[in-house]
């Protein structure tokens, strides 16, 4: 099914700066989209956290790596 959508012009233009050569504007939605996973959101998040809250997820983020290796 495709679906028509209507988006700012300076939107259009950021898109098409980061759409590769041979991909569609659905292929590109698709790869942002799936991009923002952790990194994206902890970015989002930055400054919005407090210090204790920082340390507690750095900890966990660094136990979930050791346990992937």
């Amino acid at each position: 099914m495709v679906k028509t959508i209507t988006i700012r012009e300076e939107v259009y233009a950021a898109l098409t700066k980061v759409k590769k050569k041979d991909e569609s504007f659905s292929e590109l939605l698709d790869r942002l989209l799936k991009s923002t996973s952790s990194i994206g959101l902890l970015t989002k998040l930055k400054g919005s956290i407090e210090l204790k809250q920082k340390t507690k997820i750095l900890s966990e983020i660094y136990s979930k790596r050791l346990e992937m290796r």
